[in-house]
C-alpha cells in the first residue's frame, strides 16, 4: 500500500531501488555506528538481503522524495528458530541529506502498520551504539520501551560500542495466543 506523508512517498521497495539502498547503507557502514558492518556489502548482496526479507512475507520499504530514495526500512526475522516466528527486528537507514526531517518516523510507522497486518506480535530494535540518541528517541516515540543494553559488544572506529535493545508489541502483542503461522 502506498502512503503519502509530508513530502515523502513511503512505498514498497523495488529491485530498481537497490543501488540507492546500497549507497545509503554504504554511507552508514563507512561513517556511522548504527551498523557494526565494517565493509559495505555489494549491491548484489543488498539485493539478496532484500529478496530474503520479501520472501519471508515481510515489508521492505523506501521513502521517496522528489524522485530520490531518501531512506529505507525493513522488518527481518528476529532469529531463525521457529519459536521466534512472531517476532521481527526493524532496520531504518536514511540518506545523510535527509536526516532530521521526520522520514524515520514515517518509515517506522508504516513498517509497524504493515507488520501488524500479519501475525507478527513483537518488534525488536537492536540499536548500534548507545550514543545513537536520534535512533533511541525515534523508537521511544513509536512506542518502543528500553529492554536492555549489551555493553561493549562491537569494536568500530577505535572504540567499543554497545547495542541498545528496545521492544514494542505489534497488534495484540502477547495478550492473546499466537496465530497460525506455519512452523
Amino acid at each position: 500500500m502506498l502512503s503519502h506523508m509530508s513530502d515523502a512517498l513511503i512505498r514498497p521497495s523495488t529491485s530498481a531501488d537497490v543501488t540507492a539502498i546500497s549507497d545509503i547503507y554504504a554511507h552508514h557502514v563507512m561513517h556511522g555506528t548504527a551498523t557494526f558492518e565494517i565493509t559495505p556489502p555489494t549491491a548484489e548482496e543488498i539485493a539478496r538481503r532484500r529478496d530474503a526479507v520479501i520472501d519471508e512475507g515481510l515489508p521492505f520499504l523506501v521513502a521517496e522524495c522528489g524522485g530520490e530514495i531518501a531512506g529505507y526500512a525493513y522488518a527481518g526475522l528476529y532469529r531463525p528458530r521457529p519459536a521466534y516466528r512472531y517476532t521481527v527486528e526493524d532496520s531504518i537507514y536514511l540518506h545523510p541529506g535527509h536526516l532530521r526531517k521526520g522520514l524515520g518516523s514515517q518509515l517506522l510507522a508504516e513498517l509497524i502498520r504493515q507488520c501488524e497486518l500479519g501475525q507478527r506480535r513483537q518488534m525488536i530494535a537492536v540499536i548500534g551504539d548507545s550514543r545513537n540518541a536520534p535512533s533511541i528517541r525515534l523508537h521511544q516515540n513509536a512506542g518502543f520501551r528500553h529492554t536492555g543494553v549489551f555493553q561493549s559488544v562491537g569494536w568500530k572506529f577505535g572504540r567499543w560500542l554497545d547495542t541498545v535493545l528496545m521492544q514494542r508489541p505489534l497488534g495484540a502483542g502477547d495478550q492473546s495466543p499466537a496465530g497460525t503461522l506455519a512452523v
